[in-house]
């Protein structure tokens, strides 16, 4: 896209909503950081990536990718191998498996925006299934590399497994699911904190993606009902 279509792409709300976030994270890296660039990078792409998935557009899961690598060395240099696996091995494939998705799916003949899907509560039981062995696998990798504060970092990988299946399965509580992993992660990076004050701008980083994923559940619940009506009534779309 061009700058002057991205201008016109984007709602007032979520202009504004970019720029409150970028604005948090270039702030917190000035008063508290000036040093970790990597991490004030992974963060704009993160919450860039966070402003196009609000919009079901496929964009968002390619700058996903991009974050998970940069996001998983801000991990492994706290000695986070949890969230270092669990993005470099989970999030950063299913973002692959979401975007290819997303551009299968698009909603009529927008291929910028993804057509949004609803799923069977026995598919919700075959997720939270999936979910508890992916946790378990992993939880036994963690434990043997010594993770830092690893119940955190458990608890981490099942949400972030869930929003993964979520997005790739093109359901609005993906966006959710990543607000609880975001309040998780909040967590896992505070401690992390109180050790070197540096990761101070990773705990903002993801107090902005709380408030961005939980604008894209919104916006994703107001897109599946406007695609809805228009398959009901296509001659008014």
């Amino acid at each position: 896209m061009k700058i002057k279509n991205l201008i016109l792409y984007f709602s007032l709300t979520e202009k504004l909503l970019w720029s409150f976030s970028v604005t948090a994270i270039i702030t917190s890296f000035l008063i508290l950081d000036k040093e970790n660039y990597l991490t004030l990078v992974a963060s704009i792409i993160g919450v860039t990536s966070l402003i196009f998935c609000a919009r079901g557009n496929p964009i968002g899961q390619v700058l996903m990718v991009f974050f998970s690598i940069i996001y998983s060395i801000i991990s492994f240099s706290f000695q986070y191998y949890g969230e270092m696996i669990t993005y470099l091995g989970m999030t950063l494939p299913m973002a692959v498996f979401s975007l290819i998705t997303w551009l299968k799916n698009p909603f009529g003949n927008q291929k910028s925006e993804v057509a949004v899907n609803r799923i069977t509560v026995k598919e919700v039981y075959f997720m939270l299934f999936l979910s508890a062995i992916v946790t378990l696998v992993l939880h036994f990798i963690l434990v043997y590399f010594n993770t830092s504060n690893i119940g955190v970092s458990t608890i981490s990988i099942t949400t972030s497994f869930i929003a993964a299946y979520l997005a790739f399965r093109r359901n609005p509580f993906f966006a959710l699911a990543y607000a609880l992993n975001d309040t998780i992660l909040i967590i896992l990076w505070l401690l992390a904190s109180l050790k070197d004050i540096s990761y101070i701008p990773v705990v903002i980083c993801f107090i902005v993606f709380l408030v961005n994923d939980l604008y894209g559940f919104i916006s994703w619940l107001k897109m599946m009902k406007r695609q809805e009506e228009a398959s009901k009534n296509p001659l008014q779309y």
